[in-house]
């Protein structure tokens, strides 16, 4: 069946130019929407349609402005970064090929409605690329949405699945709901399921106005009150499918693309890999090298890193194999042992690491060539496969070979699974989540999906697609052997092609690179170690505090019903709300963002010295928290083969590089909190080991310290002196250190922590319950005496706008993308990130290049001691009693020695039977 296109080119060329960073050309020309443009278009290219068109609309009014003359009249002008761009964009459009339509009278919609219904009449398969919800109301059999921004589909279930009509209703729901885009006001308060269940209730538009007089409440009201403009709303909001027009559908054959146009506005603009794929990735490099380089300046300059065009050389599917003969395998164990690198990956029956059952394994050895060896699928009619001990005794050897290298994706489970297996895999020398994690922790998320569609160009089988999902999903084991080896084996096959893709860019920045080798790739299999290691908990313990927080919830619960003075639902923000602003009449502070009084913790926060009553709703959550979080949930979370619980620690996580842990989540216990401190009692050592706790001493302000250069927050640290004090004498001129008072101190730790944090004086003011002037007095002081703090946050700033991204001490990079933006309050939240982010990154490395070396020096100790946790700047050990003093003296040696700063790293030590008395 033959295949039309229509791209409503007016929607992406906005719809890129917001979602794109500020990108700039060598020449400082704005590219950001360009940029997405063209590569929507390349990408409707290699879906080879028959018939294409790229559809704007004209200049001048349309029939919608003589019926309404406030249609779209708070339209902001476009700005003139993005006016810029629209001329190159119409030049690049026509040069690939495209037909660009444009109608006098009517809008882009129009046109692509028109010419939609009458390829569909023809017979023809209908594709309209938009991200506009309006188009909806098109969609039927052999018609419909891809927004190729986000790769979601529209079909007639889809469209009823995302606005609860089908759509023949779309123009009637649209109609209630109006358009604040287009200035159509619809029914006050009517929202898209407000208007779906009228809708439902009442068949169509015409239904819910008769209705209407008997409608109840507020809602009914608005609804009377917008009877009068509905059928006007109703015109305002249908595409037109009947446009007189000089061409039809099958006039819109592509033409050939003008390669010497194209070339040169490529190369102006900065589009190297859309230049590479123009000329098969071979000629015009010489000739563009220059430019490509002042590109990068350019986006430098912007505050955006690089964006990355698809690279289109991963192509179709490759070819997979169903490996379920031995000689089929042998053949293949001698593919990966001549292979210099191959790629690998491990298919369960579930996400828990250490408990899952292996269902398959499967192997790449160069790009396009995969194999799939199925162990485990069990459905009614299955062909045998071989057995596990046969498969992974012919794999061993290779696989625990240190001299044969290895990449995977994630590895890190696969790791775990393995070892389950009797299989301690070693060679691992690549992960590909962690080359695009080093390569730039912002630019996209660090699943193979997300990392193939950036960097491939290629959209991988997901594993709901062999799956399904919802209530009738099955496991992986009762997939079918062919639909599992094209997954399975697809795995192995992108994870090689994106470490082709990933690894050269990271050889071409020898910081990044070193950040990888030294830091992330070792960690791997220290973190492996420490999650298979666990931690053992007292579940009895739990249990007893379970008990104690319910009553104590319970006592809070009365007590807050007895100062409001009826029962109410503590979980109920309505019934809050009734209480605290409409019965109490306390002061709405803080708001919804529909504009209704919020509930939430800040609110109650900003009230809670008005009225008792908002501080005890927030005493009851946190006990809440605590017992739905921690006592409840750490019982259940006990592995039943090893009697503990294992964690998940997370590399790719925080963007600054500090690892965050799930499942449980063992970084948000409470520690300055009596209720937060028993929670760690729970966690103890077994009969004959103690639980020893190694804890950096205040590692970020002594990076400050470091960066900063300041003289005198350097000379607090090495003197060895509370630099609390040091700074509350400083700023408050109270003399020596030992002259401080305890609330000086207390405001000195809050300037110090703050800063860091970018915190204002309202903040500040906020957190010592002092007057805004009087906190910022304590800022400027704190400036005053220590002014090396200020420059370098300054030079910070201006080296993030410059750069469009800050390092850490060992080169990681953070990237900025709201650094030069427009909006003010996203520019200032990356002017803190990018304060903060040197010390939080130069902190998650000091510490991971600790474990690493305390991993190395444990293997040698006979099992006398195991890292069993890493939460924040500490690390967590169980240790036989004889050995503790050497652990402590060694760890704390090791761990003082991972970095070399301007001041010295100090490590505190705790010893206990459980988490708690360690501190």
């Amino acid at each position: 069946m033959p295949r039309l296109v229509l791209i409503d080119g007016s929607s992406y060329l906005y719809r890129a130019f917001h979602a794109l960073p500020p990108l700039t050309n060598a020449e400082g020309e704005p590219t950001g929407a360009l940029f997405g443009v063209v590569n929507m278009l390349r990408a409707t290219l290699k879906e080879a349609p028959d018939y294409a068109a790229f559809v704007v609309d004209a200049p001048g009014r349309t029939f919608r402005d003589d019926l309404y003359p406030e249609y779209k009249a708070n339209r902001a002008e476009m700005p003139q970064e993005l006016r810029a761009q629209v001329q190159p964009m119409c030049e690049i459009v026509a040069a690939l090929g495209f037909p660009i339509l444009r109608e006098a009278g009517v809008e882009a919609d129009d046109v692509i409605g028109t010419l939609a219904l009458a390829a569909a009449a023809q017979g023809i398969e209908v594709t309209v690329s938009t991200g506009d919800k309006d188009f909806a109301q098109l969609v039927r059999p052999g018609l419909r949405l891809v927004n190729t921004m986000t790769g979601s589909v529209l079909d007639d279930a889809g469209v009823m699945e995302k606005f609860g009509v089908p759509p023949a209703r779309i123009v009637d729901l649209l109609a209630l709901m109006g358009d604040s885009v287009d200035n159509i006001p619809g029914v006050e308060k009517c929202g898209p399921k407000t208007a779906a269940k009228w809708l439902t209730a009442y068949g169509d538009l015409d239904g819910v106005i008769a209705a209407a007089p008997d409608m109840k409440g507020k809602i009914g009201e608005n609804l009377r009150a917008a009877l009068p403009r509905l059928g006007l709303n109703r015109t305002l909001v249908t595409i037109r499918t009947d446009v007189p027009l000089a061409f039809g559908p099958t006039d819109l054959a592509l033409r050939p693309r003008d390669a010497g146009t194209l070339r040169g506005l490529y190369a102006r603009y900065g589009f190297t890999q859309a230049l590479r794929e123009l000329d098969g990735g071979t000629a015009a490099d010489a000739a563009a090298e220059g430019t490509l380089r002042n590109t990068a300046a350019g986006y430098a300059r912007s505050g955006a890193a690089p964006a990355e065009a698809p690279d289109p050389a991963l192509g179709g599917k490759g070819e997979y194999e169903c490996v379920t003969a031995p000689e089929a395998l042998a053949a293949w164990v001698e593919r990966l042992r001549a292979a210099p690198l191959f790629a690998f990956d491990v298919e369960t029956d579930a996400l828990d690491a250490l408990r899952a059952r292996l269902v398959g394994l499967s192997f790449s050895v160069e790009p396009g060539r995969a194999c799939y060896v199925p162990l485990l699928h069990d459905y009614p009619g299955c062909q045998p496969q071989l057995d596990v001990e046969t498969v992974l005794g012919m794999l061993r050897p290779v696989l625990e070979d240190p001299a044969v290298a290895k990449v995977g994706q994630h590895g890190k489970y696969d790791l775990h699974v393995l070892r389950r297996y009797g299989i301690a895999v070693r060679g691992y020398a690549h992960d590909t989540m962690l080359q695009s994690f080093v390569l730039n922790s912002t630019a996209s998320r660090h699943d193979m999906d997300s990392l193939a569609a950036r960097y491939l160009g290629y959209t991988t089988t997901r594993y709901e697609d062999v799956c399904g999902k919802g209530a009738k999903q099955i496991p992986f084991s009762q997939v079918e052997l062919e639909h599992a080896t094209g997954y399975a084996a697809e795995d192995a096959d992108v994870t090689l092609r994106l470490h082709r893709a990933l690894h050269p860019r990271l050889e071409a920045e020898p910081a990044l690179l070193s950040v990888y080798t030294d830091i992330e790739m070792p960690l791997v299999e220290v973190l492996a170690r420490i999650e298979a290691n666990g931690v053992l908990v007292d579940a009895d313990e739990l249990r007893r505090q379970s008990h104690d927080l319910a009553l104590r919830m319970h006592e809070a619960e009365q007590r807050a019903h007895a100062l409001a003075g009826r029962p109410f639902s503590l979980e109920s923000p309505k019934q809050l709300q009734a209480i605290l602003f409409d019965e109490l009449g306390l002061p709405a502070l803080v708001k919804t963002p529909k504009g209704q009084p919020s509930t939430n913790e800040d609110a109650l926060e900003a009230i809670a010295d008005q009225h008792d009553l908002p501080r005890l709703i927030l005493e009851y959550r946190g006990l809440a928290k605590l017992r739905g979080t921690y006592t409840d949930k750490l019982p259940n979370s006990i592995n039943p083969d090893t009697g503990r619980v294992h964690t998940s620690y997370h590399q790719a996580g925080a963007a600054t590089g500090r690892l965050s842990s799930s499942d449980p989540n063992l970084q948000n216990i409470p520690i300055r909190t009596e209720d937060g401190r028993r929670i760690r009692r729970a966690f103890v050592a077994p009969p004959g080991r103690r639980i020893v706790a190694c804890d950096y001493s205040q590692i970020e302000l002594r990076i400050m310290a470091h960066l900063s250069e300041d003289p005198g927050l350097v000379r607090a640290f090495e003197g060895g002196v509370d630099v609390h004090r040091a700074t509350a004498a400083e700023v408050f001129g109270a003399g020596a250190p030992e002259a401080v008072t305890a609330d000086q101190r207390r405001a000195a730790k809050a300037i110090n922590f703050g800063l860091m944090y970018g915190m204002s004086a309202f903040g500040l003011a906020r957190q010592l319950g002092i007057a805004r002037g009087e906190a910022q007095d304590y800022i400027a002081l704190y400036f005053a005496r220590y002014p090396g703090v200020r420059d370098f946050m300054e030079r910070t700033r201006e080296q993030a706008r410059e750069r469009g991204y800050v390092e850490t001490v060992f080169g990681r990079r953070l990237y900025l993308n709201d650094i030069a933006s427009r909006n003010q309050g996203l520019r200032a939240g990356a002017e803190r990130a990018a304060i903060n982010a040197p010390m939080q990154g130069t902190a998650a490395d000091i510490i991971k290049r600790a474990m690493i070396e305390v991993d190395a020096w444990l293997a040698g100790q006979g099992g006398r001691a195991a890292m069993i946790m890493q939460v924040h700047d500490e690390l967590v050990f169980e240790a036989d009693e004889a050995f503790v003093p050497e652990l402590v003296q060694e760890v704390g040696r090791r761990m003082q020695a991972a970095a070399t700063l301007r001041v010295p790293l100090v490590v505190d030590a705790g010893v206990g039977g459980n988490w708690d008395e360690a501190h």
